[in-house]
C-alpha cells in the first residue's frame, strides 16, 4: 500500500504524518534534530520507524526541515537512505516553504514567521522572495531572541547609568541576582539562545505599564513589518490584486506587537489582508507533492525520483 509521509522537521520535534488512501491519517512525533548530526540519516531513521510501527511502506517522503542549508537539502542522498523503505520520491524543504503552504495554502502572498527566529517568505505568481532567516547573529529581527536581547542590554544600560529605568531589571535580577556576572553566566550557557529568547515573554508581559518594554515591543513590530512588506514588494507583479499576509509564531501573541504589526503592514500595503493561519507547518509538507509542475514554490524544493 502506497501513501505519502510528511515530517515537519524541527530541533524541539519531528512532527510525522503518514497519509495512505482510504485510511485514516497517522500522526507522531519523534525526537528533534540534532543539529551537530547529520541531517539526512536522521529523517531516514524517522522514516524507518514509521515504517515498522505502521507497516506501510509510503512511496513519497515529503520533509520541511528549520533551518535547512543548501548542503543538507539533497533528496538524492535521502532518497538512497530511504528505498529499504519503500519510498520512491523524495522532497526536501526549507520550513519557510512548508509554513507558507500549511498558513495560506496555494495562493499568492507571504507569511512571517517569528518566534526565537524569524523568516518570511513572499510567494508571486512568477516569483519566491524568503527574507530574513538569517539567525541570531546576523539577522533575525524582531525575533524572541531580538526582543530578549535588546531587553538585556536595557537592562545593563539602566545599571550603567546610561539609560531609563526599567521594569526588566527585576525580571533579569531573578535569573541572574549579580547583575554585573550576568554577561560571564550567559556566555558560557549551552542554550544562551533560548535563553536569550526567553525574556521576550515578560518584555510583552510589561508593555502595558514600562516604557522601555513597550518601546522594544515596538521596534520590533516595526522590523517584522519591514520583513513581510519586502517579501511582498519582491515577489509583487504590476497587476497584482489583494494579497494574503499571515503572521504566525509565538512573538504575535504580544498584543503591542501584534496591533503595531497591522497597523504599519496596512500603512505600506493597504490592500494586504491579515489572515488566521490555515493549517500548520507538517500540512504545508503534506502538500507539497500536490504543487502543480509550474509553481514558483517548487524552485525552492529539492526533488529526487
Amino acid at each position: 500500500m502506497s501513501g505519502v509521509l510528511a515530517m515537519d522537521a524541527g530541533q524541539t520535534g519531528i512532527k510525522v504524518r503518514l497519509s495512505v488512501a482510504s485510511r485514516p491519517d497517522i500522526d507522531a512525533v519523534f525526537p528533534g534534530i540534532r543539529t551537530h548530526e547529520t541531517l539526512q540519516p536522521q529523517l531516514a531513521e524517522v522514516a524507518r520507524l514509521m515504517v515498522e510501527r505502521t507497516g506501510t511502506r509510503p512511496d513519497v517522503l515529503a520533509a520541511g526541515v528549520s533551518g535547512l542549508t543548501d548542503r543538507e537539502s539533497d533528496a538524492g542522498q535521502l532518497l538512497e537512505l530511504v528505498r529499504a523503505s519503500g519510498v520512491r520520491q523524495t522532497m526536501l524543504a526549507h520550513d519557510s516553504v512548508t509554513s507558507f503552504l500549511g498558513a495560506l495554502g496555494d495562493v499568492s502572498g507571504a507569511v512571517v514567521a517569528a518566534g526565537t527566529g524569524v523568516v518570511a517568505l513572499g510567494v508571486g505568481r512568477h516569483r519566491v522572495a524568503r527574507v530574513d532567516g538569517w539567525g541570531h547573529i546576523m539577522g533575525d529581527a524582531g525575533s524572541g531572541y531580538w526582543i530578549g536581547r535588546e531587553a538585556l542590554d536595557a537592562v545593563m544600560r539602566a545599571h550603567d547609568g546610561r539609560g531609563e529605568r526599567t521594569a526588566l531589571t527585576s525580571v533579569v535580577r531573578e535569573k541572574w541576582p549579580d547583575l554585573e556576572s550576568a554577561y560571564i553566566a550567559l556566555q558560557a550557557a549551552e542554550d544562551r539562545v533560548s535563553l536569550v529568547a526567553s525574556f521576550a515573554h515578560p518584555v510583552s508581559e510589561l508593555a502595558d505599564t514600562d516604557t522601555v518594554a513597550a518601546r522594544i515591543c515596538l521596534r520590533a513590530a516595526r522590523e517584522l513589518a519591514a520583513t513581510v512588506t519586502t517579501a511582498l514588494d519582491r515577489t509583487a507583479e504590476a497587476d497584482d490584486g489583494p494579497r494574503a499576509v499571515c503572521a504566525i509564531g509565538g512573538v504575535f501573541h504580544s498584543r503591542t506587537i501584534h496591533d503595531r504589526f497591522i497597523e504599519l503592514l496596512h500603512e505600506s500595503n493597504p490592500d494586504a489582508h491579515l489572515e488566521q493561519p490555515r493549517g500548520s507547518g507538517l500540512d504545508g509538507t503534506a502538500a507539497l507533492p500536490q504543487l502543480a509542475p509550474t509553481h514558483p514554490l517548487l524552485s525552492r524544493v529539492s526533488q529526487a525520483g
